[in-house]
């Protein structure tokens, strides 16, 4: 009989995903750390302006959808106002939100400076390291 051990070995795709799967599993290097901090920081900063330009764009538009839904549906008349009454509610409605929406960019822009700066140095320090 034959004394050799058994042996198999697995195909490149499985072989992906065994590395895959121990790489969750292992402690990252120094280096591979540095650049997911890195990364990590660099995304931090857009995606706080992502959010903050995403919650005032989303209320103005619903304010403004508000306002357009009284000037143009029944809906005042469902709340006992005349037709004047409800273009007018609807204008006054409808122009905060216009201007909510129009701020969402500016907003956006201006936090991302903002987190840009505050994260800066440690963003060239961990990059100076990472270059060396």
């Amino acid at each position: 009989m034959n004394d050799t051990p058994f042996r198999y070995t697995y195909s490149a795709k499985e072989q992906d995903e065994i590395k895959a799967i121990r790489k969750k599993y292992t402690v990252p290097e120094e280096q591979g750390s540095k650049m997911e901090q890195l990364r990590r920081l660099d995304a931090s900063a857009s995606q706080k302006a992502s959010v903050a330009a995403l919650i005032i764009g989303i209320l103005g538009a619903l304010i403004l959808g508000s306002g357009m839904s009284l000037i143009m549906t029944e809906i005042g008349e469902l709340l006992a106002l005349g037709e004047p009454a409800a273009m007018l509610l609807g204008i006054g409605l409808g122009l905060p939100g216009i201007l909510l929406v129009s701020l969402a960019y500016p907003l956006y822009n201006r936090v991302l400076k903002r987190e840009r700066e505050r994260i800066a140095p440690e963003i060239i320090r961990l990059s100076d390291e990472l270059m060396k």
